[in-house]
């Protein structure tokens, strides 16, 4: 599974200003609902709801949100990168710039774990978490996230 499989060029944000996490996951879930057609209201809450189970920061700046929604017929990926970091509550204590979202549909099972641990891969790199920082527009950013995975010898 590629993550271009999961976002499109047009699911990604690459400056987005808010100053907290309910704001950041208030506006992932109104551009995630113009882009698939779910309530962005739906969506919210979901994200919400994961969120009280525990923080989705998964460290070094990186946060995954995400959730399943019943009337969402494939995985749905929306990539942003903040303007300037926000508190995620993530175990590292480091403020988060950079957030992969993902819905899937209520009967995804398995593949929405496949598609969770490839993103976390893709984002726990360095070398591509810095090049996604560096990278100022939406089609720079997903020429990164195109990039193929490195091969471990």
């Amino acid at each position: 599974m590629m993550i271009t499989d999961l976002v499109a060029p047009e699911a990604i944000i690459p400056a987005l200003k808010v100053n907290s996490k309910k704001q950041a996951l208030q506006e992932l879930a109104a551009r995630a609902s113009e882009l698939t057609g779910q309530n962005d209201r739906a969506v919210f809450e979901v994200l919400l709801r994961r969120e009280k189970l525990g923080t989705t920061a998964v460290g070094y700046g990186v946060a995954i949100p995400h959730g399943k929604l019943q009337k969402l017929d494939k995985i749905f990926g929306l990539f942003a990168r903040l303007e300037r970091p926000i508190d995620f509550e993530a175990m590292d204590g480091q403020p988060v710039d950079l957030i992969f979202l993902l819905l899937a549909p209520e009967g995804a099972g398995a593949d929405h774990l496949k598609a969770l641990a490839r993103i976390a891969r893709l984002l726990r790199d360095q070398d591509i978490a810095n090049k996604l920082r560096a990278s100022r527009d939406a089609e720079a950013i997903y020429s990164v996230l195109a990039l193929p995975p490195a091969t471990v010898p």
